[in-house]
């Protein structure tokens, strides 16, 4: 069943039943005012929250001579993990398979055959026993790894269990499993540090006391914690490259000191860096934001002011904080954010070839960079292998899947 040209009048008829007083352009303004107003650096509480390292600016490149810089590092490794997603069988058993892989640029074959698999298993019935160790099972002459782990157990919120872990875990472990083999720069897909187990500290019980109290979950991000510290003893840049910007804590701050019309950080940048001439955006430069010391959101909890994880650092706590700058492309009108360790961000020539670099990579590419791009199609477990491996894990389990109306229905 299709919308009929009368239905589309009637949804139409009852849009316009919305006030026609909002301006975009004066959207725009509004950013350009809190930026003047409030980001040398940004308080929230008496706590500087946004601190800038250098001047605060906004900048614009030509994207021609962007993609034709000469590269800022000889070698490139990009990491991502992708999951099956969280399967629910009839057995009780909660489960997610995540797979983490790096890209690099220029290629390198034994970088890009290697893999690390975990699986997170929740189960519901007390009789269930789940084989963990602490030992690796290896395939394919070493380059395969796989290990299984019991998810802490929880009454709700299962599947955002095991998937979280299954994916950072992955993650991680591949990235200290390879560190080594990273001469030039590492830039995680995602952030720098696992923000979605951040995000359960303001969760209901008791998936808020998870980071505060489980082992296996504090393990997790501990390996962020030790990635960070692996790199900066190798003096070896890492980064992250988020491609979803969904974070509120600028936004949230700024809300108590203005009118804040924007729905989350990225509705905020892309409204300060979008260029337009009347109603034509501008679409010959990328636009990009000067770096930022963040204590904002979730990464206020890798920061100094940070008081709600228990990590066990070895660096001083201002090493650990997160630095970042938005870049945003207006041919796709997409707004991609960089983070680094404040250990690295502190030094300006870093800063600067990581942001060459970016702005070289967004500008050719047209989204994230080469290495980012491989690394994600390294991972990724496409909608086939999802069928059958779920079916060999119903014949491994002699049990199915459970399915809902919407999987019959959607697929």
């Amino acid at each position: 069943m299709t919308l009929d040209p009368v239905h589309f009048d009637g949804i139409t008829d009852l849009v316009r039943r919305v006030s026609h007083d909002i301006d975009e352009d004066e959207h725009r303004d509004q950013a350009v005012r809190a930026w003047d107003a409030y980001f040398d650096p940004l308080y929230r509480d008496g706590e500087e929250v946004l601190a800038p390292l250098g001047d605060v600016q906004r900048y614009a490149v030509d994207i021609a001579d962007a993609g034709g810089q000469p590269d800022q590092f000889d070698t490139v490794h990009g990491l991502d993990s992708g999951t099956v997603n969280p399967r629910t069988f009839k057995n009780g058993l909660v489960l997610d398979i995540a797979q983490a892989a790096m890209g690099v640029s220029p290629s390198d074959t034994d970088t890009h055959r290697a893999r690390t698999v975990i699986t997170t298993v929740h189960p519901t019935d007390d009789t269930v026993t789940i084989s963990a160790t602490d030992d690796w099972q290896k395939q394919d002459a070493g380059y395969w790894r796989g290990q299984i782990f019991e998810a802490p157990r929880v009454e709700r919120d299962e599947t955002a269990v095991v998937h979280g872990l299954a994916l950072y875990l992955a993650e991680s472990e591949h990235a200290l499993e390879h560190a080594d083999r990273v001469s030039d720069l590492l830039v995680l897909d995602g952030p720098l540090y696992p923000k979605i187990i951040a995000n359960w500290l303001d969760q209901a019980r008791p998936l808020s006391d998870l980071p505060l109290e489980d082992p296996l979950v504090q393990s997790v991000v501990g390996n962020y914690v030790d990635l960070v510290e692996r790199f900066v003893e190798r003096g070896v840049p890492l980064a992250g490259f988020v491609k979803n910007v969904q974070s509120r804590g600028i936004v949230n701050t700024l809300a108590e000191k203005t009118n804040a019309p924007w729905t989350d950080d990225a509705a905020f940048f892309t409204q300060l860096l979008e260029r337009r001439d009347g109603r034509d955006r501008d679409t010959d430069d990328l636009t990009y934001t000067n770096w930022f010391v963040s204590r904002t959101g979730y990464d206020r909890e890798f920061s100094t002011l940070g008081d709600r994880l228990s990590l066990d650092l070895d660096l001083d706590p201002e090493a650990y904080e997160v630095a970042f700058f938005v870049v945003y492309d207006p041919r796709t009108d997409v707004l991609f954010k960089v983070e680094l360790p404040r250990a690295f961000a502190e030094d300006e020539t870093c800063r600067d070839r990581l942001t060459n670099h970016v702005l070289a990579e967004v500008a050719h590419e047209a989204g994230p960079p080469e290495a980012i791009g491989k690394a994600d199609e390294l991972a990724r477990i496409g909608i086939q292998e999802k069928t059958e491996l779920v079916g060999a894990l119903e014949d491994t389990l002699d049990t199915e899947c459970r399915s809902t109306y919407d999987d019959e229905r959607w697929g």
